[in-house]
């Protein structure tokens, strides 16, 4: 089992990291803005659950070898990029603007979920992470190595479903104040779109 000081001490860096701006949570925020409060907290539960199953891929040594094999990773990466921009030009090509949370253009709460966790799963720069920042506060001489890593998974999840409903909850009242100025709102989903796009560029750029 897993100190609780080393949970302790996970628990802090993790959510340092959680609040991190990076693809993730631009993601969360880029959806609580365009569509409102509820697709923004079903943004963050996707990402969050699908922690779930880096975790697993971490205990069972599926993320070693992704990241161990260059041809693995790159199919991985490009898989999850052109996903985000598949979601991007939807969104441009909708000429989604920002929807009123029970208005007849909302985005079903259950599809946001299921892309966001396909959006988690298909990035091979999260199997990495979970790979280098977890072995760290893993003990080896306590043993029961896979329980302290699902211990930490788990907890790392709780933590992201935290901090992602913050930002979802905030982001969606950025939306709606936004869509009080005049054509503002008609704006959102492009702008919206063009983000989730260049976040699929960015995660396909190959890096040195």
């Amino acid at each position: 089992m897993v100190s609780f000081s080393q949970l302790a001490l996970f628990a802090i860096t993790s959510t340092v990291l959680i609040f991190t701006p990076g693809p993730d949570i631009i993601y969360v925020m880029t959806r609580g803005v365009a569509q409102g409060r509820k697709a923004g907290l079903a943004a963050a539960a996707g990402f969050a659950l699908g922690n779930f199953a880096h975790t697993f891929f971490a205990i069972v040594g599926l993320s070693a070898l992704i990241t161990s094999s260059a041809a693995a990773f790159a199919c991985v990466r490009y898989a999850g990029a052109a996903y985000l921009m598949y979601i991007g030009f939807k969104m441009l090509r909708s000429k989604a603007s920002f929807v009123q949370e029970g208005g007849a253009g909302e985005l079903a709460g259950w599809v946001i979920f299921r892309q966001s966790i396909l959006a988690n799963i298909m990035n091979p720069k999260v199997a990495l992470f979970f790979l280098a920042f977890f072995p760290q506060f893993v003990d080896r001489t306590r043993g029961g190595v896979p329980m302290q890593m699902l211990i930490l998974g788990s907890t790392f999840v709780v933590l992201t479903m935290l901090g992602f409903g913050v930002v979802a909850l905030l982001s969606g009242e950025i939306g709606r104040w936004l869509n009080r100025s005049a054509g503002a709102g008609n704006r959102i989903g492009q702008v919206a779109g063009c983000i989730l796009v260049g976040l699929g560029m960015r995660l396909a750029w190959p890096e040195r």
